[in-house]
């Protein structure tokens, strides 16, 4: 049974990635594809493949999640709080797909991992909730807003005298770039998170021992399907971040793809912090759009968005405690 309930909770996280990857290959292509940088297809493929690479360029934001957030009983309990955990985090992703809102499939894990370790009356680590998930998640947004206006106000004096046309054909070509960054810093962010989870189902199941290094097949598996779930695209999604918050062009989709992978890199190699790659886009893009003027931002469209940021944790947390009550109930 042990091992039964292992090898599930092992593949419900590799679907979490799948939903995590269709959920967010928006965050790394949607400006190249709205500025027609790039095709949908030749944009999805070039993610996947960026995002599988970042997935091996560290660990640190996987053992933040692994031993950062919650503490888990081994046995049964701790394989019936991670698998509730992960079932409230795909619950929220495939919600908020379906009407197209982009929020944080990173938050939903988190918001799962706590929601269903109060409902198990495990240990919350609320101290690196708040450092590593709660800090970041306030500031991230705020730095890609900000770095984001003054990368475009930049851009703007340094090719105030060059030929529009020249330029934006430029920066298009550029684009294929600054994308191939932001799917990399998805991959060194998103995967890892998913590898927290896995190793943490080793740990409670007894096959790994805590603090050891991630094992090569994890990191195989969830940068796989990552990249998968990237190809498989999540179009809704997508017409929100290109189109509905601002119409973008070359320069400016370099500018927002630019500024999220400096802060999701910063994040990843100087803090460990499992930051969203969704917030820090998005912000980003308004950022550059307010550079044009500030009413040429859809703030309407972006206070929902904003909306989706803070009730996606408390929100995953609720369907994860309520699936650990039902789990519990049913095989407790």
């Amino acid at each position: 049974m042990d091992t039964f309930a292992l090898v599930v909770t092992i593949a419900v996280a590799l679907f979490f990635t799948y939903t995590n990857g269709f959920h967010d290959s928006a965050n790394a292509i949607a400006t190249s594809v709205s500025t027609r940088a790039l095709t949908p297809r030749a944009a999805l493929a070039m993610a996947a493949v960026m995002n599988l690479a970042g997935a091996f360029l560290g660990s640190g934001v996987a053992k933040t999640v692994s031993e950062g957030l919650i503490a888990t009983p081994t046995g049964g309990q701790g394989m019936m709080i991670l698998f509730a955990a992960l079932v409230g985090a795909i619950t929220w992703n495939m919600v908020t797909w379906y009407f197209g809102l982009p929020s944080s499939s990173s938050h939903a894990l988190f918001g799962g991992l706590v929601g269903a370790a109060l409902a198990g009356s495990s240990t919350v680590h609320w101290s690196g909730v708040v450092e590593k998930v709660v800090i970041p998640m306030f500031l991230s947004p705020v730095v890609g807003l900000v770095l984001g206006y003054f990368v475009m106000v930049a851009i703007l004096w340094m090719f105030r005298n060059a030929n529009p046309h020249k330029a934006k054909r430029g920066f298009r070509i550029a684009q294929t770039v600054s994308a191939a960054a932001m799917a990399l810093g998805h991959g060194l962010q998103d995967a890892q998170k998913t590898m927290g989870v896995v190793v943490m189902a080793l740990v409670i199941a007894g096959v790994e021992d805590e603090g050891d290094a991630i094992p090569v097949w994890v990191k195989i598996a969830c940068a796989a399907m990552l990249s998968l779930g990237t190809y498989a695209g999540g179009w809704r999604i997508m017409r929100t971040l290109g189109r509905r918050i601002i119409e973008l062009d070359p320069p400016q989709g370099f500018a927002a793809e630019t500024t999220a992978a400096s802060v999701m890199y910063t994040a990843s190699f100087m803090f460990q912090a499992p930051i969203s790659t969704t917030h820090v886009i998005t912000s980003a893009i308004m950022g550059v759009g307010a550079t044009k003027r500030v009413n040429a931002v859809r703030w309407g469209v972006a206070k929902n968005i904003i909306l989706g940021w803070f009730i996606t944790m408390p929100a995953a947390a609720g369907v994860a405690a309520l699936s650990y009550w039902i789990v519990n109930l049913a095989f407790g």
